[in-house]
């Protein structure tokens, strides 16, 4: 090879080799750093999550379980699943029979980590049960929520009490959101006309939120969605819905519809007009990364969906503006 050809080689090689080397540094430079000296909080759904986030900041890693729309009643734990429960420092789920096919599991994991059944840890007295079961939905009491955000405090100051005082901080601020959101509930529920204080959804998840805020409650299923409604109930509440002139029934995001249509077609074979309030969050928050995402705006948006459509008065975007969705 001539000597001019060869240096231009070497030349060429050479500028190469250092864009290769700073492409590998910029590269290295953008890639999100990898965090692994963080203890790691895995919630069992995303109601305890989020309040775990809100109070943890950045000094924890929290990971959900069971996402947006899922129904924990019928979550099945996959590989993937107990792998993510094995790698925590800490597990909060709700318990009472919530996650019910997560409870052996859960229970397993206690022998040899920190897993705390949080809604066990409020006082029986304060609990709603139906026959020997414990209705596990206490998230729909914010006054209720406000002590498990406490217990959730506790827990995160146990496994890092280095940084105790960033969570007592944080965790006074959260408490003062859910102070306001339960007052706001209070008032808006309180605006609905009495004879019209019925909400009738899907399944009982809603009796704390009943009464929390003096509001009468039925469902179509009980408070799990793991057994069929009798067709002689679905009557009995038809009945209801047609002699009280009840205006709107409600679905729920992680469970089917198909209950509540039955009673829109019940009431629709007797001459009456039922129509869907809306979609109100239940088991699961709303969509990941908006407001209603959060456990204070699923609240938000049950509330002010619910004031609305029964004939109360609420701001049509909810307590702080953020709703997405403006509906009745």
């Amino acid at each position: 090879m001539h000597r001019p050809l060869l240096s231009l080689v070497v030349m060429i090689g050479g500028l190469i080799s250092i864009m290769i080397a700073a492409a590998g540094c910029n590269r290295s430079d953008s890639a999100p750093p990898q965090s692994t000296d963080r203890p790691r909080v895995v919630a069992t759904v995303e109601m305890i999550a989020d309040v775990a986030r809100s109070i943890a900041g950045d000094d924890l890693d929290v990971t959900t379980l069971i996402g947006a729309g899922m129904d924990p009643h019928l979550f099945k734990p996959t590989a993937d699943t107990l792998a993510t429960l094995r790698s925590a420092d800490l597990v909060l789920y709700n318990g009472h029979h919530l996650e019910g096919q997560l409870g052996s599991a859960l229970e397993s994991l206690s022998q040899s980590k920190r897993v705390v059944p949080l809604a066990e840890g409020i006082e029986s007295a304060r609990l709603l049960a139906d026959g020997d079961a414990i209705d596990p939905h206490i998230w729909m009491d914010v006054a209720l929520w406000r002590d498990v955000a406490k217990l959730i405090t506790d827990e995160l100051v146990r496994l890092d009490p280095q940084h105790a005082e960033q969570y007592r901080s944080r965790s006074a601020d959260y408490i003062k959101q859910l102070d306001e959101l339960h007052a706001y509930a209070t008032q808006a529920i309180a605006s609905i006309p009495t004879e019209k204080r019925l909400l009738v959804t899907s399944h009982d998840a809603f009796n704390y939120l009943g009464r929390a805020y003096n509001l009468e409650v039925l469902a179509v299923q009980g408070i799990s969605t793991e057994s069929e409604a009798a067709l002689s109930h679905v009557n009995d509440l038809v009945r209801t819905l047609v002699d009280r002139k009840v205006p709107s029934v409600f679905i729920e995001s992680s469970v089917s519809p198909k209950g509540i249509r039955a009673l829109i077609d019940g009431a629709s074979s007797r001459g009456v007009t039922i129509s869907i309030g809306g979609e109100l969050f239940s088991d699961a928050t709303g969509p990941l990364n908006s407001y209603e995402g959060s456990y204070i705006g699923m609240i938000d948006h049950n509330i002010t969906l619910i004031t609305r459509a029964l004939g109360g008065v609420a701001p049509e975007r909810g307590l702080h503006g953020k709703l997405s969705h403006v509906q009745h």
